[in-house]
């Protein structure tokens, strides 16, 4: 049984492995999902990431997973940046589209009915301190319940001019 544990143990650090060093540039990826696939108001999930090289630019996405059951084309969400030195800069109210306001075609890729998305949140991010930063994350629609609405998540990664 130790046996079977370990060999399951190994070959998931061996297949995580695989999948950082897919991405060079990434530095940190998160996704927290919401209880019944519903965001509620109350909650605002926080990510913590560290940062060492603070000569470079960084890039910070928002990830969202959500139904095609979301009753929305949107998302309105307010990020708060702290790091080692206290609040950096001043908390952003972003407009994420999800669907096409025309269409309703659903932006991201999705299989069936569950669509994710990634967008670009902070680009060309500087963090001047090394240390560790952690992004809070607020729904700032018009309800307090978001039904569809499955996660949420930041990626950050090393600013490249390759497209």
């Amino acid at each position: 049984m130790y046996q079977r544990f370990a060999l399951r143990l190994t070959t998931a650090i061996g297949l995580l492995g695989l999948l950082t060093a897919c991405d060079p540039n990434r530095v940190f990826e998160q996704n927290i999902d919401f209880p019944n696939d519903s965001w509620d108001v109350q909650q605002k999930p926080a990510f913590t990431f560290a940062i060492e090289d603070t000569t470079a630019t960084y890039d910070v996405y928002f990830s969202v997973r959500h139904a095609s059951a979301y009753g929305f084309y949107n998302l309105y969400v307010k990020h708060t940046l702290t790091g080692p030195a206290g609040r950096v800069g001043q908390p952003l109210l972003h407009q994420m589209l999800l669907l096409d306001p025309k269409t309703g075609e659903p932006k991201g890729s999705g299989t069936g009915d569950i669509y994710d998305i990634q967008i670009l949140a902070l680009p060309n991010q500087r963090f001047t301190k090394p240390g560790e930063y952690t992004l809070t994350l607020e729904q700032y629609m018009r309800q307090a319940q978001l039904p569809g609405l499955m996660a949420m998540g930041v990626r950050v990664a090393k600013h490249s001019d390759k497209k």
